[in-house]
């Protein structure tokens, strides 16, 4: 039974066999393998495993040690640098370097010949500027000796004189980059003579030495009634002028009005200092002269320089303000028929013939509209002989706040703006042509000077409505950029600028204030004044006087009419 058994299995397994082997087996040995075959297999399986087992473990061991002696043999930085070509090339003498710098050597000889053309240009236009041209296109003539075309061929002058600065910026930075050559010379000078002091808004010469005076000594006993009726303060002030050329003229001694007639001129003026600037007695204070009178205060003669509308242009009312200050007058008479809206030419033949007299005091009436040898009246420092810059001028405090003013809020470099608007308007309307301008209109005509001028603030003295000045401020550009409209501040005790009028009680004055402005104005590198403005005349008084007059001062859209008129009422 057992037997049976086991040669069954022998039986299954050796047809198993047969069944899995391959046909090249079968023919070989169709018996079955020996025990000694099996241990064979078994032995050649054992030792492949362990001959892969050992691979494995040497490269595991040896990858590590391999990585670490790359590491530290090779230089990774400059394996993974990022090769650029040098500029320079091998030895500094590369290829590319030589034709850069051939290239900026050529640049700069292109801009110095573009200099060298300017320069020209830049000596043409002053040849033009100096000489009788008048240039003259089809119908269109250009006159270089009226003040408009002066001013065009200034224009053209300063964008020369730009455009040859710009070229020496351009060849300078070219040099900059050649400093360690010594085939550049930078300390030659690469720019003509002529263009080193000129400036574009630079003083106007006022020839001093052709003045024509006349000296001025009075008789002490012989007095000019001075009488100024017309206008505010700036009227007045003319006025008062005028007023010292007649005095010059007649040998005799000013009489400033009394405060009860007319301005508190002490406040505003240092009346002792047109008597310094002639060496002698020539002007007393109507306080004064009461003294001298002893209270017997009489116009002996009353001859009237104007005749219409009313003689010596005086109403009712200023008569009776010269009766309640103690003056007693004598008859008012013309001593020709003269209107105020039509005044003629007059000489010192025709004052001399009409207004000498050996009575003590005398009066003429108003005289701001009189026309007595202009040119010779408004000539820098006036008509009359004196060793000082001029003889109507602000009180020394006044100066003084001005200049700590400028100081504080403005520096040396700034254009004043003298913009009226309060009843300019109307004003402005009814003359032909108009002076009133919009607001933008005038903005455009104020950037222009602030661009000639290229100053970096604008000191505003104006009555115009804080409406109107907005929108100016916001319209007021240099290149790109906003330029500041400075105005007074209300009194700050934290500011010392005003300490001196404060301290002299004299703040809060609104004539003591108009000559504040007024010096400021004075005092500015340029000036924009108002036309038909007797407060802007005063200022060009002064600025011409005091030798601060600039070739770019001029009046608000000189030589444009406004671009929209309203009608008339």
């Amino acid at each position: 039974m057992m037997e049976r058994e086991l040669s069954d299995e022998e039986e299954d397994r050796e047809n198993l066999i047969l069944q899995n082997a391959r046909p090249n087996d079968a023919v070989k040995s169709p018996d079955h393998r020996s025990a000694f075959g099996i241990d064979g297999e078994l032995r050649s399986r054992v030792s492949g495993a362990a001959r892969r087992f050992n691979k494995r473990y040497i490269l595991a061991i040896s990858l590590p040690v391999v990585i670490l002696i790359v590491f530290l043999t090779t230089d990774l930085k400059n394996v993974f640098r990022m090769r650029v070509p040098s500029i320079r090339g091998i030895g500094g003498n590369g290829l590319l370097a030589d034709r850069m710098r051939e290239s900026e050597l050529r640049a700069l000889y292109l801009l110095k010949q573009q200099e060298i053309e300017l320069v020209k240009m830049w000596n043409y236009t002053t040849l033009i500027g100096g000489s009788n041209f008048s240039l003259v296109n089809n119908s269109n003539s250009v006159d270089l000796n009226s003040g408009k075309d002066i001013g065009v061929l200034e224009d053209l002058k300063s964008r020369v004189f730009g455009q040859i600065s710009l070229n020496r910026q351009v060849q300078g930075t070219l040099l900059s980059a050649h400093e360690g050559e010594s085939s550049v010379d930078l300390s030659a000078n690469y720019t003509d003579s002529s263009l080193s002091d000129w400036a574009r808004c630079k003083k106007v010469d006022q020839r001093l030495g052709d003045r024509k005076t006349i000296e001025w000594n009075p008789k002490s006993n012989k007095y000019l009634f001075a009488i100024c009726v017309s206008g505010q303060m700036s009227n007045h002030l003319i006025c008062l002028e005028k007023h010292m050329f007649f005095a010059a003229l007649l040998n005799r001694i000013l009489v400033i009005p009394s405060s009860k007639v007319d301005y508190e001129f002490h406040r505003v003026l240092d009346i002792d200092h047109i008597n310094k600037c002639l060496g002698k007695k020539v002007v007393v204070t109507f306080e004064e002269f009461a003294e001298s009178k002893k209270n017997h205060l009489h116009v002996d003669k009353f001859m009237c320089y104007f005749s219409l509308p009313q003689p010596c242009f005086m109403d009712d009312e200023r008569v009776k303000k010269l009766k309640g200050s103690g003056v007693s007058l004598s008859k008012v008479e013309a001593v020709w028929k003269e209107d105020v809206k039509k005044p003629k030419q007059r000489t010192v033949q025709d004052v001399l013939a009409k207004f000498s007299s050996d009575s003590d005091v005398i009066a003429i009436g108003d005289v701001f509209f009189a026309d007595v040898e202009r040119d010779w009246v408004m000539q820098p420092g006036g008509p009359i002989a004196h060793k000082c810059k001029t003889l109507i001028e602000p009180s020394r405090l006044i100066l003084l706040t001005a200049q700590r003013f400028i100081q504080t809020f403005l520096g040396k470099d700034f254009v004043a703006l003298h913009f009226r608007r309060h009843g300019f308007l109307k004003f402005c309307n009814a003359k032909q042509p108009s002076c009133f301008y919009p607001v933008p209109q005038a903005a455009e005509c104020i950037n222009r000077v602030v661009e000639r001028a290229s100053t970096p603030v604008i000191y505003l003295s104006t009555d115009a409505a804080e409406s109107e000045t907005g929108l100016l401020q916001s319209l007021v550009v240099l290149n790109g950029k906003t330029v500041p409209l400075v105005q007074r501040p209300a009194r700050n005790s934290a500011e010392k600028w005003d300490a001196l009028l404060y301290r002299h009680g004299l703040e809060g004055d609104s004539q003591v204030e108009a000559m504040l402005d007024k010096t400021i104005c004075a005092l500015s590198s340029v000036f924009i004044g108002s036309s038909g403005s007797t407060f802007t005349d005063d200022i060009l008084r002064l600025r011409k006087d005091w030798g601060s007059a600039s070739q770019c001062d001029e009046y608000l859209c000189q030589g444009e009419l406004p671009n929209f008129i309203a009608e008339d009422e």
